[in-house]
């Protein structure tokens, strides 16, 4: 969950950075949390059944380690990962428009196959 928590951090930092209101912040804050497991779902996943020609790196590398896939099972992280698309699409609502950028970055991240 490393990836995770700079994903988060990046997030809150460019919010207080950017001084948002203590509402974006919180929403910010939750789009980071939400993206970066998705983004460790969606790694888990390709690992395990992505190949290495196309990711252009080894593959089934995370066997035996306590990953989300190997917690939950594959069809689990696969419904976790649908889930916080939708999770990740109301996090942004608070936003509005000025979001878009934030909710295609989620998009590619949830939809990834490399």
């Amino acid at each position: 969950m490393k990836t995770g928590a700079l994903i988060k951090f990046a997030c809150e930092a460019g919010a207080l950075l950017g001084r948002a209101t203590a509402a974006e912040r919180t929403a910010l804050a939750g789009y980071g949390e939400k993206l970066g497991l998705a983004f460790q779902i969606a790694d888990d996943l390709l690992d395990a059944e992505g190949d290495a020609a196309s990711l252009g790196k080894a593959t089934r590398k995370d066997a035996g380690k306590a990953t989300f896939l190997a917690v939950a099972g594959l069809a689990s992280a696969k419904q976790r990962l649908g889930a916080l698309a939708d999770e990740i699409a109301a996090t942004l609502e608070a936003l509005g428009p000025k979001a878009e950028g934030l909710r295609q970055a989620a998009r590619f991240v949830v939809g990834r196959n490399s």
